[in-house]
């Protein structure tokens, strides 16, 4: 499909629409202006008619006044003849008088002077050009009951100053109107400009995304609905930097994970399969299966986050005890602990409400804090277990420890997938984010309270089992 340009569609559709309602203001202007002119024009003449009508109506009714010879004298001495020419017609439809002195023998086109002796009101009114060529308008007044010898006067104007006056007027317009289309053409492409370019910038800057390259940034100039679009995809490109790291850290991480243990049993393995000593070969039994169910709980942690990935990531409620699961979880890693030189306490009521929820989960998600509780802590640290319950009826599982903790800058980003904060330990990055979202599933929280060099605290909530769900 041909590219299509956000300018010429803006200049086709907003600026072709703008250009045909300015055409057509121009159009009802011309009309607007030439009907006031020439109406203007209309009762002028209309007016000196009227004046010169009166003056003959006294003629007519004073039988010491020479009607003809009155009547010549006022067309003679017209006050206005050298903007209008005023006639009079006898009663054979011939002009007789003419304010300019000139008559013709022949026979005048005069369709205002045959509607006037027709009409009711005895106006008649013409707008046109005469044989020569010339534009006039002429309004003609019978007068037949006044004086039988005339049948009419007539006014008649040229309409060359009216017409220029009006084109002068369409001129002007006709500039503005260009003017303003220029002015809106000027400022609607430089509106326009100021968006293609950064969208431009953007699609490059997208194209390099999809090529894996995050380093480069769209420059934002603008404070804007355009520059906060330009800030957000800033932000998401750090977003997909950091997750780009981490996603690298993840896998060096889960690579070297996974050959310690993988190195530790073909190293006992090949052990024991040339040595006699039977202490030897139970103690790299040991540390096969040990390793080997630390390699299986990796490979859990994998396909849990895998699952959690695609949403197929499900749990299988039901009712049970939490005290029960958080018991066990303790148990496992109570010799660990001692090991370690670690002490672990765990405090928990008599009896807590049941849960419902899945067993299974809810203790992968115990054990998970608190190895990380006791992997962070140092020989002779502490961890402090305790379950309870919250003011407002949740229960509530908190895990203490006095290990490294974890600092300001990591705090925000410690549950994100793939995220360490501490390098030099053990684990794959992502058993928080699985803890954290199996909690979620629960309708419960999983927050971290931490200051570096005195240790975290873990407080896991979960609602207990409502009526409803037994």
């Amino acid at each position: 499909m041909a590219k299509k340009s956000i300018t010429k569609r803006w200049l086709v559709n907003n600026l072709g629409i703008i250009f045909m309602i300015m055409l057509v203001i121009e159009v009802i202007f011309i009309y607007v202006i030439q009907n006031y002119y020439y109406n203007s024009t209309r009762q002028y003449l209309t007016s000196k008619l009227n004046s010169v009508t009166s003056v003959l109506t006294l003629y007519s009714e004073d039988s010491t006044v020479n009607f003809s010879s009155e009547l010549g004298n006022m067309i003679e001495n017209f006050s206005d003849k050298d903007t209008m020419e005023l006639m009079a017609i006898d009663s054979k439809g011939r002009i007789s008088h003419t304010s300019s002195g000139f008559t013709s023998d022949g026979t005048i086109y005069m369709p205002d002077y045959e509607q006037a002796m027709e009409s009711d009101n005895n106006y008649g009114y013409y707008t046109g050009k005469q044989e020569n060529g010339e534009k006039i308008m002429a309004v003609s007044c019978c007068i037949s009951s006044l004086d039988t010898e005339y049948s009419a006067i007539r006014a008649a104007v040229s309409l060359s100053e009216v017409d220029n006056a009006i084109f002068n007027y369409i001129c002007v317009f006709t500039v503005v109107c260009i003017a303003i289309l220029l002015l809106l053409a000027f400022t609607g492409f430089y509106f326009i400009t100021s968006i293609v370019k950064p969208v431009q910038q953007i699609s490059a800057t997208a194209g390099k995304f999809a090529k894996g390259d995050f380093s480069v940034r769209i420059s934002n100039s603008s404070n804007d609905e355009i520059g906060e679009l330009c800030t957000a995809i800033n932000h998401m490109a750090d977003e997909l930097s950091n997750a780009d790291a981490m996603k690298n850290e993840f896998i060096s991480s889960v690579s070297h994970e996974l050959r310690t243990p993988l190195t530790a049993i073909r190293g006992w393995s090949e052990t024991i399969s040339m040595e006699q000593d039977a202490t030897i070969i139970r103690k790299g039994i040991r540390v096969i299966s040990n390793e080997t169910e630390r390699l299986s709980q990796m490979v859990e942690e994998l396909l849990d986050f895998s699952r959690m990935q695609s949403g197929h990531f499900s749990l299988q409620f039901d009712t049970m005890d939490i005290l029960a699961e958080l018991g066990e979880a303790v148990l496992i890693y109570a010799e660990r602990a001692r090991i370690e030189d670690i002490k672990m306490t765990y405090e928990e009521p008599e009896m807590l409400p049941f849960v419902y929820g899945d067993r299974n989960r809810l203790r992968q998600v115990f054990i998970n804090i608190i190895d990380n509780a006791i992997k962070y802590s140092e020989r002779g640290g502490t961890v402090k277990i305790v379950a309870g319950e919250t003011p407002s009826g949740d229960i509530m599982v908190t895990v203490e420890d006095s290990g490294c903790g974890i600092s300001k800058f990591d705090m925000p980003r410690i549950k994100t997938k793939f995220y360490k904060a501490n390098h030099t330990k053990k684990g794959s990055g992502i058993g928080l984010a699985v803890a954290d979202e199996i909690v979620a599933q629960h309708g419960g929280t999983l927050t971290l309270e931490s200051e570096e060099g005195k240790g975290t605290k873990v407080i896991i909530t979960i609602p207990p089992q409502k009526p409803e769900s037994k």
